[in-house]
């Protein structure tokens, strides 16, 4: 389903020769029913899009097939996609704070269906390579591609881990809402430098916790209603993890408390949202008791 020459052209033309050839096992496993049994049927649905684009009630159907929808919202053919998160409303708080990204090689860390990275290119990013482990969300941004074609913009299935690290050829690097699903955050923030050119740019965006003390607090079991929340630092801490992690001139640009206007149920993700994960008598806790997911976009620079 990737195209594999136009991939390797878009890889070498960032200098990462070697990039096509290491990591053509990994893909080839990935999208097959060994990466998942769905894997086939997701295909049928990306391959029949092509014939449907006329047909906004058949778009619309097909897409429906490719549920849930986490990030968005998309039009396409005359078909809108309500996903569970307003990312349009993240990316109107960061993305004239950040450096320019006119004529940069950018890597998208947890693209998942690739809007963030779309989003990238047309503020004019040269290329960008996404990358996620969620297949289904491959497959979405594959169905989303069908419709602009744009050979310069790529989600691969996989983790950052298992990229062919050290390559540091990324004018920019994207992470965002990654670093609290690691077990090892720092290590995270090391790989994520391995990727960037001296002097490259990082944008970090994670849960944090407020209050001005430099400290970081691991949930016993649950994070609003995630199992996969580890480690959730200050503002503070989190500065001083990536200055010890080899970046200069850390900042914060956005702070954000998550809104359920932001994220909540939609047709296209009918699962339980932010709204459930709320403490129903104080919304500014989580039903663990946690402060509700405060959000920030900090910026640095890799040495």
């Amino acid at each position: 389903m990737i195209n594999s020459n136009a991939l390797a052209t878009c890889l070498r033309s960032i200098g990462l020769d070697d990039w096509p050839q290491d990591l053509a096992p990994l893909l080839a496993e990935r999208l097959s029913t060994k990466g998942h049994g769905d894997y086939e049927r997701w295909s049928r649905v990306v391959a029949s899009l092509a014939g449907a684009a006329a047909d906004p009630a058949e778009v619309r159907e097909l897409l429906l097939e490719l549920s849930p929808w986490r990030k968005g919202p998309f039009t396409l053919a005359g078909v809108e996609i309500d996903s569970e998160w307003r990312s349009d409303l993240k990316w109107a708080r960061l993305r004239d704070a950040i450096g320019p990204l006119g004529n940069r090689n950018v890597l998208d860390v947890g693209s998942g269906n690739g809007y963030y990275a779309l989003q990238m290119r047309e503020a004019g990013a040269r290329a960008v390579i996404g990358v996620d482990p969620t297949l289904l969300y491959v497959m979405q941004f594959l169905a989303v591609n069908s419709f602009a074609n744009d050979p310069q913009v790529f989600v691969l299935p996989a983790r950052l881990h298992e990229l062919p690290l050290p390559a540091r050829k990324f004018d920019t690097t994207f992470s965002m809402g990654v670093l609290y699903h690691q077990r090892a955050p720092i290590d995270h923030l090391r790989q994520l430098r391995q990727t960037l050119r001296p002097g490259g740019e990082l944008v970090l965006e994670t849960i944090y916790l407020p209050g001005d003390d430099a400290c970081a607090a691991t949930p016993e079991n649950r994070y609003a209603r995630m199992r996969n929340v580890w480690l959730l630092p200050t503002l503070a801490e989190l500065s001083t993890w990536l200055q010890r992690s080899g970046y200069d001139d850390v900042h914060v640009i956005d702070t954000n408390v998550t809104s359920v206007e932001e994220q909540r149920s939609t047709e296209w993700m009918t699962f339980e949202s932010l709204r459930e994960a709320l403490d129903p008598d104080d919304p500014t806790r989580t039903v663990e008791g946690w402060p509700a997911p405060h959000r920030a976009v900090i910026c640095a620079t890799a040495r």
